[in-house]
């Protein structure tokens, strides 16, 4: 069942590509594994699927050590800065910093290993008072303070969408994010490489893509319900 959810997503995806005249290639799924098992994850690798988002360091850790094959590993929840120097060696991409002290650790981390680490700025569009992220007035001073350090690279933006029953009702906030986005990369600045749009999750993806996501994360979707008791 998961490889037909999967699918589906796809499916949907190269039609919301179609009508806004995208190709389908620029948009990739990260299929959202948290409180998973790792077996759903193997399932979907041997279907081909390579990017899987954890929120959680703990949890992302332990499928890293326990997956026999590797796969690229995405960590789209919020990140403290005492946890980063577990994950710094093991993720493809952070999708949510934040805050200067973030970036700073993730910094002072990834010099220790010795490796370069691609991030996303968190922007919180819709100004809401339970989600973490920047509002957009800040994002561009932010992110010249943040192409300063060493060891990390800006990779574009994400946002994380108000929970809606009508997708429609956060293109507005897609289309901004958008729009900062371009700003952003027609500014040219240094060790800042606008080409990633981390936008849309399971109810609004389809929206996300015909604004511009290049990246969404959809759970639910393909995995189901979580059950988030365990």
């Amino acid at each position: 069942m998961l490889k037909e959810n999967y699918d589906e997503v796809v499916k949907k995806v190269e039609e919301a590509c179609k009508r806004v005249g995208r190709d389908p290639k620029e948009v990739t799924v990260i299929a959202v594994s948290k409180t998973k098992p790792l077996s759903n994850v193997v399932e979907l690798q041997q279907h081909g699927v390579m990017d899987f988002g954890e929120n959680k360091v703990q949890e992302l850790c332990s499928k890293y050590e326990e997956i026999e094959k590797p796969v690229r590993w995405h960590l789209i929840g919020h990140l403290q800065t005492n946890k980063v120097k577990y994950i710094v060696d093991k993720v493809e991409l952070i999708h949510s910093v934040d805050s200067l002290k973030l970036a700073k650790q993730i910094s002072k981390e990834a010099i220790k290993k010795n490796v370069t680490i691609p991030i996303l700025i968190q922007v919180n569009v819709a100004h809401e008072e339970s989600k973490f992220g920047l509002d957009q007035e800040a994002v561009t001073e932010f992110i010249l303070e943040v192409s300063k350090l060493p060891n990390v690279h800006i990779n574009g933006l994400m946002t994380i969408a108000p929970f809606v029953d009508d997708p429609e009702d956060n293109r507005k906030y897609f289309r901004e994010l958008k729009q900062l986005f371009v700003d952003i990369d027609s500014k040219n600045f240094d060790n800042v490489d606008m080409s990633v749009l981390s936008m849309g999750m399971t109810n609004d993806y389809e929206v996300a893509i015909e604004e511009g996501a290049t990246m969404i994360r959809v759970g639910t979707a393909i995995f189901g319900a979580r059950n988030y008791n365990i």
